[in-house]
């Protein structure tokens, strides 16, 4: 008698109901000392430089065809994009992830010192591991994010540290970290001694990362690094007006400090820089809709990108952004403290040109000043835009009314050129 037909036939039939899947097989990374004494991140027993981006909600075939080879999330499922439906697209385009775990803040009124929160938090902690942890396209664990802002409990790191150990415990294959907002002494003394479990530490700056080196080498600290956030100047970190706007740096000028902080803290850095995430591949609504995202909220390309081609792929890419200058506002500029009068009609201009030759289209817009006073990029609302103050919206130089209503505003203009790429400039002043 013939069984194996039968037997043959119910695998068959359970690997149907199974979904005709086999368990996914980790790719293994480390992080490894070399004789040299420099770090690098081994993936699969070979050396691994993440050149990546933080990513939430922006196209990431995009992303790889501009030449980065990671992606960062904050949060498990938090995104515009679910976590295994990212690690699938990320596979496919022969990417890797590094995903954010969220942790609660304390500043968000969480309590430290609470036993029963902190093991409720790790159970949520060890399903997310659970559950993707065999991904091939994952890369590390980003245990919470910036947990140093206004923080006064260093227990956050204790519980930090157990996270760290219970994703060892059931994945081996992937090490992990914790990201500090800028270069914190405190927090960095807390993860030192606490969250010793961690395998490197992540920093996130801004204007300031050209910094990091000093920063580091004053301190101390001999271990592995990251800068898992870096790009645009900091909101807090320009010239604010006599109410309080700050000044925002034009797409160019972004682009330029890009460039910058590349040069001066990530090329040089080959030692215990094990890789990097620019910041941000998308667009946010932070004090405004133009601080921080290399996208506009439309989907048009920013000069950014064209810096960020270029560092990744080692040239520029076939069709550039347009470049713009700050706006002049009746001769003014942002740093003159602008005060308008309300009913007043003011001239507004902005110089700009296209490296390849493209038309140029405008769009201008009013609005309401962000009173947004979030920190650590929590949730901000867009304001309200003010109409029918421009009589000539899509012109170069126009004509601004100022508004009925006294108060602070902002002035933006944005420049097209009709292949998928933009500038952009802003102006803060002030109605009396």
């Amino acid at each position: 008698m013939q069984r194996f037909p039968i037997i043959g036939s119910l695998l068959f039939i359970f690997t149907m109901l199974s979904g005709g899947q086999t368990a996914a097989k980790p790719v293994h990374v480390e992080v490894s000392k070399l004789p040299d004494g420099s770090y690098t991140l081994l993936r699969d027993g070979k050396p691994y430089r993440v050149k990546g981006a933080g990513v939430d909600g922006a196209d990431l075939a995009t992303l790889a065809a501009h030449g980065a080879n990671s992606i960062r999330t904050w949060s498990i499922d938090g995104g515009a994009m679910p976590a295994k439906a990212l690690l699938d697209k990320a596979h496919e385009l022969g990417m890797t992830v590094s995903l954010g775990i969220d942790f609660a803040r304390e500043r968000h009124g969480f309590d430290y010192n609470d036993k029963q929160a902190i093991a409720a938090q790790l159970e949520k902690v060890k399903a997310s591991v659970l559950a993707h942890k065999d991904h091939p396209a994952l890369l590390t664990w980003f245990i919470g994010n910036e947990l140093n802002f206004d923080f006064t409990n260093p227990k956050v790191y204790d519980a930090v540290n157990e996270a760290a150990e219970l994703i060892k415990s059931i994945d081996p294959h992937h090490p992990t970290t914790t990201t500090i907002a800028g270069f914190d002494k405190k927090a960095m003394d807390a993860v030192t001694t606490r969250a010793t479990a961690l395998d490197f530490v992540s920093f996130q700056l801004y204007a300031d990362v050209v910094n990091l080196p000093k920063y580091i080498e004053k301190y101390g600290y001999k271990g592995p690094y990251m800068i898992t956030e870096w790009g645009a100047v900091g909101h807090w970190e320009v010239y604010k007006t006599k109410w309080g706007a700050p000044v925002e740096t034009t797409s160019s000028e972004k682009a330029s400090n890009y460039a910058k902080s590349f040069v001066k803290a990530i090329e040089p850095q080959a030692r215990q820089l094990i890789g990097n995430y620019v910041f941000l591949w998308g667009q946010k609504q932070e004090r405004t809709s133009t601080w921080y995202g290399m996208f506009l909220d439309s989907g048009e390309r920013t000069e950014a990108v064209d810096v960020m081609h270029y560092v990744w792929k080692g040239k520029w890419p076939e069709n550039r952004t347009p470049r713009v200058s700050p706006i002049g506002l009746d001769d003014k500029v942002a740093f003159d403290n602008v005060f308008l009068f309300s009913g007043d009609s003011y001239e507004a201009t902005l110089n700009a040109v296209d490296p390849d030759g493209d038309p140029l289209q405008f769009r201008w817009e009013v609005r309401k000043e962000s009173t947004a006073t979030e920190v650590g990029g929590d949730r901000e609302v867009v304001p309200e835009e003010v109409t029918g103050l421009i009589k000539n919206p899509e012109a170069q130089k126009i004509t601004l009314l100022a508004p009925n209503e006294p108060g602070a505003y902002r002035l933006y203009a944005f420049v097209y050129d009709g292949k998928g790429n933009a500038a952009h400039a802003n102006f803060p002043f002030f109605v009396k």
